[in-house]
């Protein structure tokens, strides 16, 4: 096992000290590679070394790279050093983190992180929290409580007697919601297509002139941070008139809520702390490994009562019990490369890490604009929209750059645009990557064949 591990520990290192040499997108060669793991399955055992071998030599060479400096696509961040090197102990240590018997340093990870977060964010420290896979199932868990919440309030308990027969719901949403949120909305029985959208302005931001009334049955999903163009829903005004009515606020904040650890970026979450829950990506802004994401909920009653389970054997302790906030029981122990990567960083390093990335799609912009292409978004964050004319020639270019390898962008739809979205988002990319990442775009959008 000693040698196997140093042998992983060398092929890692030597993958991660190319990741600024090669091409971003894999060549077609090397994925046509990945045959070669592929066949039968063996009848008989293969030494650990053998297969850790295999694996790097075919599949190295095919990743994406996301954890280098110059992708930018899918809001993807990268993975800092800490919490890295954190993942891997936590992989020798193989913890399960459904219950505190199970593992006292899974447990303890989560409740110094949330400590932590609540403080960063500005929340309430009450707040209670489940560690998840993402932001789909963050806004789903958080969601979940929410109709268990106002359901109770209308007399009726949604986890003892289901839908079925229960009162109606109103659930609001923003024109420009995320698709995750909508896939959550349908996994919990409340539907895509039942729910009430409030138009949007030209930057994605819901109005909040346009809400219906609201009531107690009421369930607000705003966003902190717009996938295509980072803008921000007008929290405190549309907060205040849900309090008011008693309507219930969740916040998706995917990314979004990230910007909370910058002076220059806090303003646009204002009002954001008034809400009831919050959907949180790390594998994004905080850039730690896949695959995480926290759902935080102002009561922490209304998650447990949401993710309660009970059997003989599952005896809680007077401690939070991590699986009460969870749809999952067994699970990895995700705190622990959070614990890591925030006690690596600290406030001003998450600071700095957010400040950056913001400048430097600022720069996008800029050095966009600056040869005649039009950026269509307000840059408040770290996105960028641009077009290179038609969407047939926005496509040319989008396709272009991927195929390139010089760095990856992904295409959108936006307003009736065809556009190319650069998000930056990973504490690796530093000027010297965006440089080199503009000239290659400009290169490819100006059809020039030779690389700068």
């Amino acid at each position: 096992m000693k040698e196997l591990l140093e042998e992983t520990a060398v092929r890692a290192a030597r993958y991660l000290a190319g990741i600024n040499r090669r091409r971003v997108a894999p060549a077609p060669e090397s994925v046509a590679g990945l045959e070669s793991l592929g066949g039968a399955l063996p009848e008989h055992s293969s030494h650990p070394a053998k297969v850790l071998a295999l694996l790097d030599d075919a599949g190295s060479p095919a990743t994406v790279a996301t954890t280098g400096p110059r992708y930018f696509g899918f809001v993807i961040g990268g993975t800092v050093p800490a919490a890295l090197a954190a993942n891997w102990l936590g992989g020798a240590w193989d913890q399960n983190a459904a219950l505190y018997a199970m593992s006292p340093v899974a447990a303890k990870m989560e409740e110094i992180v949330l400590q932590w977060l609540v403080d960063l964010f500005g929340l309430p420290a009450t707040c209670g929290a489940g560690f998840v896979t993402g932001t789909t199932m963050a806004n789903f868990t958080a969601l979940a409580a929410a109709r268990s919440a106002v359901l109770k309030r209308a007399g009726w308990d949604v986890e003892e007697d289901g839908l079925f027969g229960a009162p109606a719901l109103r659930v609001i949403v923003g024109a420009e919601v995320h698709v995750s949120l909508r896939k959550a909305l349908a996994l919990l029985g409340l539907g895509r297509s039942r729910v009430t959208t409030v138009p949007a302005d030209d930057q994605g931001r819901m109005r909040p002139e346009a809400l219906p009334p609201l009531d107690d049955r009421t369930i607000i999903c705003i966003q902190s941070g717009n996938v295509n163009t980072g803008a921000f829903d007008p929290a405190e005004q549309i907060c205040s008139r849900a309090r008011q009515a008693g309507a219930w606020v969740h916040v998706d904040g995917a990314f979004g809520l990230w910007a909370a650890a910058s002076p220059l970026y806090a303003k646009l979450l204002a009002g954001a702390s008034a809400a009831d829950s919050w959907a949180i990506d790390c594998h994004k802004w905080l850039n730690v490994p896949y695959d995480s994401g926290i759902a935080v909920v102002r009561n922490p009653e209304h998650l447990r009562d949401a993710m309660a389970m009970s059997a003989a054997y599952l005896e809680p302790s007077a401690r939070r019990e991590p699986c009460f906030y969870t749809p999952e029981a067994s699970r990895r122990a995700r705190g622990i490369e959070l614990w890591a990567a925030l006690r690596s960083l600290g406030r001003s390093g998450l600071r700095e890490l957010i400040e950056r990335n913001c400048r430097l799609a600022k720069r996008f912009s800029e050095g966009l604009r600056q040869v005649g292409f039009e950026v269509l978004n307000e840059v408040v964050l770290n996105q960028v929209l641009v077009s290179f004319g038609d969407s047939d020639e926005t496509r040319r270019v989008i396709a272009a750059v991927q195929s390139d390898g010089t760095c990856w962008c992904g295409g959108t739809e936006w307003h009736g645009h065809t556009a190319m979205r650069i998000s930056v988002s990973s504490w690796a990319t530093t000027e010297e990557d965006v440089e080199r990442s503009l000239a290659a775009v400009i290169r490819i959008a100006k059809g020039e064949d030779l690389k700068l």
